[in-house]
């Protein structure tokens, strides 16, 4: 079975055939950088970062660019809050991006292009349009005539006299067409502005990502993905200002991750259920986290509560387990040794094949960690005793766990020493004392405050980790569930 991958443009599966044999030019949109990236942005990270390392085990070539807008309307507006400007806000929240996802293990991009540094390039692109009759500048301002690409709503399905018709008046009515959206804005007084042939401004959101993704990949490249909410209109007004630029085809495939719910509920700050990604590694390993969302596959939406966060915990604490045996056969000066022959220990021998093949439909996480689960429990019997003392036996454990590895990293899990991903986590993997006074006091004061929503989700935290609660006259006491 060769790689198959779901193109949204067409909503169904095809063959993955990139445009240069063994070579792939990939972009992925990347945050706009006025706040701290939230646990959506996380689940779309994590999700192309998996496919990248993905197609560099399959042996591919992969150039991965995922770029920064760091010019837009809510980063002036951020800037004008904190009373600093718009490079102030943007490199903070770059700064607090890296440091967030290098906590998650992500592969740094081939290139990470910002909007401020590919002026010249949106400028020449923005100039190609009007010269092609495809783009009209009023005022200083550039707009795209959607009517002049007949193929718009090719990738949502959307189609254009329905859009017309759902149209609310918009409040610039200097547009020849309501659905014709904005490529350069004339700069008002006081706003960054760079020159162009229309007068200073800055780019539109749309045009920067085709002109950076065309200048570090070439006019056509393989894969452009994002989360579901860019299908429409921001990669669909890609295609159609870049295809009609070029009169190529701008990406061959279009791939999209799902959305993260909370609780069952969609994220929102209005639902008071929003969280950044930094509140969330907060209170659980980064890790964790990363397996919880490889759990699921990336175009399904995923819910996210304790409960699945608990359940994710304990699933990568099997894992971490079979990699502590590995080393502790590695100490006893253990070499690898053939795996023994016979029928019973077939899913481990086949297991990168099996793996490969749930990879293989469209970068099937969650059956591919179910692969390994079954090679886990196939290798688990192998385990000595003793190392030292069993050699030949703790030779043949590493040898499983030797075609294992890989395959976890494909996954970029199990990346630390056992020893320091179970540090801090107390006996068998309990939460320390500390940690669970900690944990009371915050309900404790939740309670005070007549939060009770709070304090009842503490409770059932502690109480999915393993720890129960007692409120009595004197306070509350708590025990380890047996």
């Amino acid at each position: 079975m060769s790689l198959t991958v779901f193109n949204t443009m067409g909503n169904r599966k095809e063959p993955f055939v990139p445009r240069v044999p063994g070579k792939v030019g990939m972009y992925v949109c990347g945050v706009t950088v006025y706040d701290l990236s939230h646990i959506g942005h996380a689940r779309a990270n994590v999700a192309f970062d998996i496919i990248v390392r993905y197609l560099r085990h399959s042996g591919y070539e992969v150039t991965y660019i995922r770029n920064f807008t760091d010019i837009d309307d809510k980063i002036l507006r951020r800037a004008l809050e904190e009373g600093s400007d718009y490079l102030a806000v943007s490199t903070k929240y770059i700064r607090a991006f890296h440091e967030d996802f290098d906590r998650m293990g992500l592969l740094r991009p081939d290139a990470e292009p910002k909007a401020t540094e590919h002026i010249p390039e949106i400028v020449a692109l923005v100039d190609e349009l009007v010269k092609r009759g495809k783009a009209y500048a009023i005022g200083g301002d550039v707009y795209y005539s959607v009517k002049g690409f007949p193929e718009y709503g090719k990738l949502s399905g959307k189609n254009v006299e329905d859009l017309l018709s759902g149209a609310r008046v918009d409040v610039d009515d200097r547009k020849r067409d309501p659905l014709d959206f904005a490529l350069w804005k004339a700069s008002k007084p006081g706003e960054p502005a760079w020159d162009s042939p229309w007068g200073p401004g800055r780019p539109g959101w749309h045009i920067e990502c085709s002109a950076m993704s065309m200048k570090h990949l070439g006019e056509t490249f393989d894969i452009h993905g994002g989360g579901k909410d860019l299908v429409f209109p921001h990669h669909e007004n890609e295609i159609a200002q870049s295809e009609a630029a070029t009169e190529k085809l701008f990406a061959r495939y279009w791939l999209h991750n799902g959305f993260v719910n909370i609780d069952n509920e969609k994220m929102s700050k209005s639902l008071g259920n929003f969280f950044t990604l930094r509140d969330v590694l907060g209170r659980v390993k980064p890790e964790v986290l990363r397996f919880f969302f490889a759990s699921s596959h990336y175009r399904s939406p995923i819910d996210y509560s304790d409960q699945s966060l608990t359940e994710a915990k304990a699933g990568l604490d099997r894992l971490y387990r079979v990699k502590e045996k590995a080393e502790a056969c590695r100490a006893a000066g253990a070499e690898s040794a053939e795996l023994p022959p016979g029928e019973e220990y077939a899913p481990l021998g086949e297991a990168a094949r099996r793996f490969t093949e749930a990879m293989d439909d469209d970068f099937n996480t969650a059956a591919a960690l179910g692969r390994l689960f079954d090679a886990v429990r196939v290798l688990n019997r192998l385990a000595p005793s003793e190392p030292a003392a069993e050699r030949e036996q703790a030779g043949r454990f590493l040898a499983g766990y030797g075609i294992l590895s890989p395959l976890f990293a494909v996954l970029g899990l199990l990346e630390a020493p056992s020893a320091e991903y179970f540090q801090g986590a107390g006996e068998k993997g309990r939460l320390p004392e500390g940690e669970i006074a900690a944990r009371i006091e915050a309900r404790r004061a939740a309670r005070a405050s007549k939060n009770f929503s709070e304090a009842d989700r503490i409770r059932k935290e502690l109480e999915a980790a393993g720890v129960l609660l007692e409120d009595g006259k004197g306070g509350t006491t708590w025990k380890y569930k047996e």
